[in-house]
């Protein structure tokens, strides 16, 4: 084998495994974004339980009918508590950014409101538009 030809081989296995490497990011990452951000979408939460419920137990139609409520009572009430539970954890951090920005100078102040506007913008992309609204707390 000559010299040449090796070098072709080392090149060729580089490029198969840098080509199998980005294919594999690209896949992991919409996968998990999938996975993530599908699960998370209003409803869909009660319609997959209502499907795992009726594949799992092997339930009839009738029985579908009658927990259907009762599943759509539940992932009603997990929304509340997962809205309920981001506006805490929204206030906590407002109020640790007004504590944190009366420490800074007013060039950290500025940047500091650009994370929140950067972050706010992010929640509104990914579909937390209740507290995209709010306005940004002031120092």
């Amino acid at each position: 084998m000559n010299a040449a030809l090796k070098w072709k081989l080392i090149a060729a296995f580089i490029l198969v495994f840098v080509a199998g490497g980005i294919t594999g990011a690209l896949v992991g990452g919409w996968y998990t974004r999938h996975l993530f951000f599908e699960f998370h979408r209003p409803g869909i939460m009660a319609v997959r339980m209502k499907e795992r419920f009726r594949k799992e137990l092997n339930l009839t139609p009738e029985q579908v009918a009658k927990i259907s409520p009762i599943i759509d009572k539940t992932a009603a009430q997990l929304r509340e508590v997962r809205r309920d539970t981001h506006h805490s954890v929204h206030e906590i951090f407002t109020e640790a950014h007004r504590q944190i920005a009366a420490n800074l100078t007013e060039e950290q102040r500025q940047k500091l409101q650009q994370i929140e506007e950067r972050h706010r913008r992010w929640r509104h992309r990914h579909g937390s538009h209740e507290s995209a609204r709010e306005s940004p707390p002031t120092p």
